[in-house]
């Protein structure tokens, strides 16, 4: 009897193993991650929910690694998700992990925005830790991937006192950034809600954003 039990509750294990596994696979959202890598480099886990992330005045969209440039990316995007639950709050980041380049990212993550204590999707009424700063990949460095991710705040409302805020005047805070760090240092559930990238390279508008924080040449 209980050789049959335990068979049984093998083949559970199994078919829930495969379940997961099937439905990681199938996703777009993660399959467009997992061949960009996202999941080495920047989080533990992969969302399954695409962010909406949309630039209003250049007309632009972030789609799951498309190309963009630069220079059409300098003003805060509109962000959004539709899982978002009102009675909860959530955290927004955005970071570059290809610093100085995807080829030899030995500075880890550049943070461009940090925003904590989101009530339900509604990003506007969240509390800034770090001022958004355009994508500006050095010159001869290539595609660097800036990637989008949204975990909730299992605990309600968070003080982050380990993080000072950082205006997009100054560079200082941003460079050596750790999203998964950030998230143990936290409490923050480490398997994001959603999220969404995108690739660009070096453009023209780059010198100016490095000259905005404080960046040398």
């Amino acid at each position: 009897m209980w050789k049959l039990t335990t068979l049984c509750l093998m083949c559970v294990c199994v078919a829930l193993s495969d379940a997961y596994w099937f439905c990681s696979t199938s996703n777009h959202v993660v399959r467009a991650m997992e061949n960009e890598g996202i999941e080495k480099v920047v989080a533990n886990a992969l969302p399954s929910i695409k962010l909406s992330v949309k630039y209003p005045e250049s007309g632009f969209e972030v789609d799951l690694g498309n190309e963009l440039k630069p220079k059409d990316l300098n003003n805060i995007p509109e962000v959004h998700w539709d899982e978002a639950n009102e009675k909860k709050n959530y955290t927004l980041i955005f970071t570059d992990p290809d610093v100085p380049s995807r080829t030899n990212p030995i500075n880890k993550e550049f943070l461009h925005w940090l925003v904590v204590n989101i009530p339900g999707n509604r990003v506007k009424d969240g509390k800034v830790i770090a001022d958004y700063v355009g994508p500006a990949p050095p010159k001869g460095t290539g595609l660097h991937r800036y990637v989008f991710l949204v975990f909730e705040q299992e605990d309600g409302m968070y003080n982050f006192p380990k993080f000072n805020f950082i205006d997009n005047r100054t560079a200082v805070g941003r460079p050596l950034f750790s999203t998964n760090l950030f998230l143990m240092d936290n409490n923050l559930i480490i398997i994001p809600l959603a999220g969404n990238f995108f690739k660009a390279q070096y453009d023209d508008s780059v010198p100016v954003t490095h000259k905005q924080i404080g960046l040398q040449p």
